[in-house]
């Protein structure tokens, strides 16, 4: 593992992402990520999942010097579809997985933490989906996602502005379950993954498999749609110098083609 650190006690197995100085979400970081899954899923002894950044940030979001490396849209939308197909395992993962986040959850970070089955937060984090300021949209299911959570009206408000919320406001907003001072946030996130853990491995495996009979029909067509949008957004002129303007540090000059 080049960029994922990850260790089991007391039945809870801690994943970090370790992508300094952002945890940037490249396409290593999530192939590792399902390395790690595929490691966890057949060890018994692991009944809890905990997610966390190191150094400043849980993730700020996709790694966009590897955009800069996709010759098409449709090497995009595989991107996205890669991103996707992991998200909607760790959704109907068997073992529960939670997200500790502090610093900054935005972009690829966020939708990774969305598809946690819940979400602990520092009072004082980010989170948001800031694509459309970069001529772009998001592309693991964020825009499928971040309405369930906090409906449709702050969802729009929350990408078209690219408008990040603070860990009190995602609370608040039914986005995460608990804001906590940040030297606190690890301490009561493994204090809650304990009491899972105590828990019974059966019962919990029937909860979790209970909570995809929740999923609106046209959930599947929308991240679809999303993977094939999130292509050709990245072949538009706009897309192209919003990625340009992120590597060069300056504001994008967006024309609408």
């Amino acid at each position: 593992m080049e960029y994922l650190k990850w260790s089991t006690e007391n039945r809870i197995a801690t994943i970090t992402i370790a992508k300094g100085p952002a945890n940037a979400l490249s396409s290593q970081v999530l192939k590792e990520l399902a390395l790690v899954l595929n490691e966890i899923e057949q060890d018994e002894n692991v009944r809890v999942i905990l997610i966390h950044g190191e150094g400043r940030f849980f993730s700020a979001g996709a790694d966009i010097k590897e955009f800069t490396t996709i010759e098409n849209g449709e090497q995009f939308s595989d991107l996205a579809r890669l991103g996707q197909n992991l998200f909607e395992r760790m959704e109907n993962f068997e073992k529960p997985i939670i997200a500790a986040i502090h610093g900054a959850a935005l972009g690829g970070g966020l939708e990774l933490a969305m598809a946690c089955h819940f979400r602990l937060v520092t009072e004082t984090a980010k989170l948001g989906l800031p694509e459309l300021s970069l001529g772009l949209i998001p592309g693991f299911a964020g825009s499928q996602r971040l309405p369930r959570y906090v409906g449709t009206a702050l969802a729009a408000e929350m990408l078209l502005t690219s408008k990040p919320i603070t860990g009190v406001e995602a609370v608040q907003a039914g986005l995460a379950n608990h804001a906590y001072p940040e030297e606190q946030l690890l301490e009561n996130a493994y204090k809650i993954a304990g009491q899972i853990a105590k828990k019974s491995p059966i019962a919990i495996k029937a909860i979790l498999e209970l909570f995809n009979y929740n999923k609106p029909e046209k959930f599947h067509a929308g991240v679809e749609r999303e993977a094939v949008l999130f292509g050709q957004v990245f072949e538009s002129a706009d897309g192209q110098e919003g990625i340009t303007a992120f590597i060069d540090k300056r504001e994008p000059n967006f024309v609408g083609k």
